[in-house]
C-alpha cells in the first residue's frame, strides 16, 4: 500500500512539472559552418564561440546604421528608421516598451542586439 502512494505521489509531481517544462525557452542552435577544414585530418565540428566573440557580433541599437538594423530579421527599412528616430535606449527591451517594434520581432532579434550606454 505504501508503494502505491509513493508511485501516485511521483506521478502527480511529474504531472505538475510538465507545464513548467513546456514553458522553458529553447535557444536555436547556431548554423554550422559550411567551410571545410584546411587540413584533411582536422575536425569538422563547428567551434564554440567564446562570449567575447558573440558580443562583438551584437548590433548596438544606440549606434547602428540603418543598414545594420535593416539586416536584422523582421526589421526592414521602416522599422530601422523608427529605431534610429527613437534613440537613445536605456535597454534593448525599450524597443517593445516604447512600441517601436512588436514583441514577435523583438523575440527574434533580442539575442542579436544590445543597447550600449555612452
Amino acid at each position: 500500500m505504501h508503494l502505491g502512494k509513493t508511485v501516485l505521489a511521483a506521478l502527480l509531481a511529474a504531472a505538475c512539472a510538465l507545464p513548467v517544462m513546456a514553458q522553458t525557452t529553447q535557444l536555436t542552435p547556431a548554423k554550422p559552418s559550411t567551410s571545410m577544414p584546411a587540413t584533411p585530418g582536422a575536425s569538422q565540428t563547428p567551434t564554440a564561440r567564446s562570449p567575447s566573440a558573440s558580443s562583438s557580433t551584437l548590433v548596438d541599437i544606440n549606434s547602428a546604421s540603418p543598414a545594420e538594423l535593416d539586416a536584422l530579421p523582421g526589421v526592414g527599412k521602416a522599422r530601422a528608421e523608427a529605431i534610429i528616430k527613437s534613440r537613445p535606449y536605456k535597454g534593448k527591451d525599450d524597443l517593445t516598451n516604447r512600441r517601436i517594434i512588436p514583441p514577435n520581432v523583438y523575440n527574434g532579434i533580442k539575442d542579436k542586439i544590445i543597447a550600449r550606454q555612452g
